[in-house]
């Protein structure tokens, strides 16, 4: 996602991406980053970095490492971020902000959502698969401060809007992600799978059913019926796709579920819920984190 956003906002924009792997770094101040999409290939050309100390205070800094990975990729990189700057999470799941707001105030924090994905080729080759509509939006403060950037993200090709219910946005998309997303980890399935099979659609309407309870008392005011509609209609669509947490059970690297799943989960005991069907998947994929591949 790094690779995608920050190729697109390299076509009007000064971007640098900054990653610890070396060869991926090499290849894209090489070659660019090719960005497959639904009309053909394109290339760009933003700037690429393992070390970004030669770099001073950012505009906006985007952060799209996984979740896990946030507080060392902040800490290593904190001389980017001024009085001035903006710092802007789209990671999957929810909570990010607890991490960031040790970097960055509350009045420059940007939490948001996007219905964009990607997938990685290989180092410099992102597949674009799903788009649609980007939404962002102040921690605290007055968000007709983002006009701009939400005009430069929707210039660059992210049909962006400032949002004042963005955390209900985040969690619509939370929805999907704990419950579909999570059974083809599980399962080591295509989306289209866990609509089709009665049991692993069962098994998503009981993880969203919990998770629209937890959403409701955080003051989200879901209706039951509606959410599991549009997991429905969404998977329609993407029956052939594979989500990343499905990709890491796949490739026997640890996954983001303490912050997708687990954010249900810690939310829950806020409220004194019970979220049994999320703790089970929590524990689940994290026994799978630990499977020795065949």
């Amino acid at each position: 996602m790094g690779s995608l956003f920050g190729g697109y906002l390299s076509q009007h924009n000064e971007v640098w991406l900054i990653d610890i792997d070396q060869q991926k770094v090499d290849r894209i101040k090489r070659d660019g980053v090719t960005i497959y999409g639904k009309n053909g290939k394109r290339v760009f050309h933003p700037k690429a970095l393992t070390d970004a100390s030669v770099l001073g205070t950012m505009d906006l800094v985007i952060v799209f490492v996984k979740a896990m990975y946030s507080r060392d990729a902040l800490e290593q990189n904190k001389h980017l971020i001024g009085e001035d700057t903006y710092v802007m999470t789209l990671q999957n799941g929810a909570g990010h902000e607890e991490t960031l707001l040790d970097f960055v105030s509350k009045d420059h924090l940007i939490i948001g959502t996007t219905e964009h994905n990607s997938s990685i080729r290989e180092n410099g080759y992102i597949g674009h698969g799903g788009s649609g509509k980007t939404s962002i939006g102040l921690l605290q403060g007055n968000n007709l401060k983002l006009q701009s950037i939400a005009k430069t993200l929707s210039d660059s090709g992210f049909d962006t809007t400032v949002s004042g219910d963005v955390e209900k946005r985040i969690w619509h998309k939370l929805f999907m992600n704990t419950s579909a997303s999570a059974m083809t980890a599980v399962l080591q399935v295509k989306l289209g799978y866990v609509l089709d099979n009665k049991y692993a659609w069962s098994l998503v309407k009981r993880l969203v059913e919990e998770a629209v309870s937890v959403a409701n008392a955080e003051g989200m005011e879901f209706i039951l019926e509606e959410v599991i509609a549009d997991i429905k209609e969404l998977l329609e669509n993407v029956r052939e796709g594979y989500t990343s947490i499905y990709a890491d059970i796949r490739n026997g690297v640890p996954t983001e579920v303490d912050t997708i799943s687990g954010s249900v989960v810690r939310k829950a005991k806020k409220h004194n819920i019970s979220v049994p069907n999320h703790e089970f998947v929590v524990a689940l994929i994290h026994a799978l984190e630990g499977k020795k591949q065949s």
